[in-house]
């Protein structure tokens, strides 16, 4: 069993692991800039440190920082939260030869499956279902232009080493290529210190599913169902829920299947998440693995009564998987809670919280750090909370969650939320039958 773990992360994500920490019994160190010096994980956490100043270049992403402060607490074990750097594979590796576990997988499988293109290529060799594409990196926009003639158009360009939506583009004719290339790869360079760019079909009007992975240092590894994703805007992710409106048991299991297929390929061990297109068919193509926990992953806690997180620590002390997968109980949304106003561009809205109410009950989970008074700094991504619900089925869960929501109050700041009411009310959205493109078919009126 880990003694101290040290959260090399902020907001919501560090709270959340700190008290699954409690519960296990085992010593926190928090760390921080300067600006996050009243923040919630700090006050829990046994042990705080700062390690810089607001800009989380000099902070949040230090890794020399970051490991001292480890050494100095006598933490034995550092979790990376998601975001900053739980998929750098070198943090992963300094945390190695710094005796220190790492709460994740081993630094080469995150560099295997954080490589989009090898990914890819691993996926293939054990039979994955993948999007038609680029064997690899394309090397210029003539080869570009050679697979796009290929596979056809509409096709799309995405960033190699990365993720967000950041270095990806859709091009809908031949003509617009060359400029979106451009584009991609200088956009790619800037954000993940690294140009290469794959191409592959762009499967339009697709739903974004992806499978919860678990494997442990025994070989063992499982599948916990699957998450849907398919509300986003910009391929930022805004309400998630499981099991999927449309995905039968018979693709659950072809689906999770296919995700610890690619797991075994590279001996993965820890939390991760199997991330599959899929058409109005229910053809499934693999697109990336993220080797970390997930933003949404209270939504598969809901609805298969584990701890993600607990399992993490004990997988990284050396001890098997002990909750296993079953058929999902119930359905469960997570709603995100941005500091953000959807009817200006979803532009971040970062400033004091004048007054705050979240609400309670059966089936109601918030995971957040905010509180009356906090300030929301701009540094940061903009996410303040997690409302996750349950229901017994998928009609119940909506209803709790328009109730959940009646009794959510953020003054001070704009949000989310009332973006989330209307989503609630939305026939398309109740009916389940939707896809990647629902905020640009049904909220046009938000300027974007």
């Amino acid at each position: 069993m880990l003694k101290k773990i040290l959260i090399a992360n902020r907001g919501e994500i560090a709270l959340r692991i700190i008290r699954t920490c409690k519960e296990l019994g085992i010593s926190t160190v928090a760390v921080y800039s300067e600006t996050d010096r009243d923040s919630l994980h700090v006050v829990f956490a046994d042990e705080a440190v700062c390690i810089g100043p607001a800009q989380s270049t000099s902070s949040y992403l230090k890794i020399p920082n970051i490991i001292s402060a480890a050494v100095i607490t006598g933490a034995d074990a550092v979790h990376p939260g998601y975001g900053f750097l739980a998929e750098n594979a070198d943090f992963a590796e300094i945390c190695r030869d710094s005796n220190l576990t790492f709460i994740g997988p081993e630094p080469e499988a995150i560099r295997k499956m954080g490589d989009k293109a090898f990914a890819k290529e691993t996926m293939k060799q054990v039979g994955v279902p993948v999007v038609p594409g680029s064997d690899g990196v394309v090397a210029n926009h003539d080869e570009a232009k050679k697979i796009a003639a290929e596979i056809g158009y509409p096709v799309m360009l995405k960033a190699s080493a990365g993720g967000g939506g950041k270095g990806m583009r859709i091009v809908w004719e031949e003509k617009e290529l060359q400029k979106a290339f451009q584009t991609a790869s200088a956009e790619a360079e800037a954000a993940f210190n690294n140009p290469a760019l794959y191409i592959e079909k762009f499967i339009e009007n697709p739903r974004h599913v992806e499978i919860q992975v678990l494997g442990d240092k025994f070989g063992n590894v499982y599948h916990y169902g699957e998450r849907d994703c398919t509300i986003q805007r910009r391929h930022q992710k805004l309400i998630e829920e499981s099991p999927s409106p449309v995905i039968t048991p018979e693709i659950r299991n072809k689906m999770g299947e296919a995700a610890m297929l690619g797991c075994k390929a590279v001996n993965y061990v820890g939390a991760g998440t199997v991330e599959f297109l899929v058409d109005k068919h229910l053809n499934f193509y693999f697109i990336e693995m993220n080797t970390r926990i997930q933003v949404e992953h209270p939504v598969t806690e809901m609805v298969q009564n584990l701890d993600l997180i607990k399992q993490q620590i004990l997988v990284a002390g050396g001890e098997k998987i002990s909750e296993l997968p079953h058929e999902p109980s119930g359905h469960a949304f997570e709603f995100r809670i941005n500091a953000e106003d959807p009817e200006n561009n979803f532009r971040p809205s970062p400033g004091r919280i004048e007054y705050l109410h979240f609400p309670g009950g059966f089936g109601v989970r918030i995971d957040s750090h905010v509180y009356n008074d906090y300030v929301v700094p701009p540094n940061y991504d903009s996410l303040i909370a997690k409302m996750i619900v349950w229901g017994t089925d998928r009609s119940h869960a909506i209803k709790r969650a328009k109730r959940a929501f009646e009794e959510c109050t953020v003054e001070g700041i704009k949000t989310t939320i009332p973006f989330h009411q209307k989503v609630l009310e939305n026939e398309t959205f109740i009916s389940g039958h939707y896809d990647t493109s629902f905020i640009d078919k049904h909220f046009n009126n938000l300027k974007r």
